[in-house]
């Protein structure tokens, strides 16, 4: 069955904006396009009038039996399938850089591009930085991304977590920046970067340390709320 995605890519190339390229970014910038010739309010999610307006066809008809079928919409937002397609992402051997991770800090550009140039800085903020900025390509981002405790301002509150809340965390000489996979009674399941010198969706970390639950501003609706899991897990023990 075809995915959401994928809908969405074929839908937009029928309405004359192919999306160019892989990953958020590119469907966003499609989104966008699309979004701007048809008079919409120009955000680069697949928001409900969207999704209908992809739904007609190149005529625009009005004929409801013309349109065309969408599949199930994901319930994670599109930074948490960002992130979720980086799983297994891991720093470079040694002295050696993933290019993947330094890529990230040349596209935030400015002094950051200059200032980030090994893997083995703490790269939570720079991860996070990329997802939300691969899907929300108009989301304002933390003045200084990299601090992973600024993050604790971005967006705006939530009360309670649902998947892919950018979750923030105290730890000894600094912070670490997250997003929520799940939960138990005593520790959240988190997806990141810089977990355990990689990206995973099983670094779970004490409810005690949390100091913030953010979702973005021009993000999807969260859906889902919390996530209860009952797999065995060892406690984070290492996160930057």
């Amino acid at each position: 069955m075809q995915s959401f995605d994928e809908w969405l890519a074929g839908r937009l190339a029928i309405h004359g904006h192919p999306v160019s390229g892989a990953g958020a970014k590119a469907v966003s910038v499609a989104l966008m396009a699309f979004q701007s010739s048809i008079g919409l309010a120009v955000t680069g999610t697949a928001n409900a009038d969207t999704v209908a307006a992809l739904r007609k066809t190149t005529d625009q008809v009005t004929n409801i039996s013309q349109y065309q079928a969408v599949p199930v919409a994901p319930t994670k937002p599109s930074w948490m399938r960002e992130a979720e397609r980086l799983i297994g992402l891991h720093e470079g051997v040694g002295a050696a850089n993933n290019p993947t991770i330094i890529g990230w800090a040349k596209k935030l550009g400015g002094w950051i591009s200059s200032y980030y140039t090994q893997d083995s800085t703490p790269w939570c903020g720079l991860f996070q930085a990329h997802c939300i900025g691969a899907a929300l390509p108009t989301e304002r981002l933390p003045d200084n991304p990299l601090g992973a405790l600024n993050w604790a301002t971005f967006g705006r509150a939530l009360q309670t977590p649902a998947p892919g809340a950018i979750l923030v965390f105290k730890r000894t000489g600094g912070g670490h920046v997250t997003q929520y996979y799940g939960e138990n009674e005593t520790h959240f399941c988190c997806l990141g970067g810089n977990q355990s010198d990689a990206v995973t969706n099983d670094d779970w970390v004490p409810k005690e340390r949390l100091v913030a639950i953010r979702w973005p501003l021009t993000g999807e609706a969260p859906v889902g709320g919390r996530m209860m899991l009952t797999a065995n897990h060892t406690p984070s023990a290492k996160e930057a």
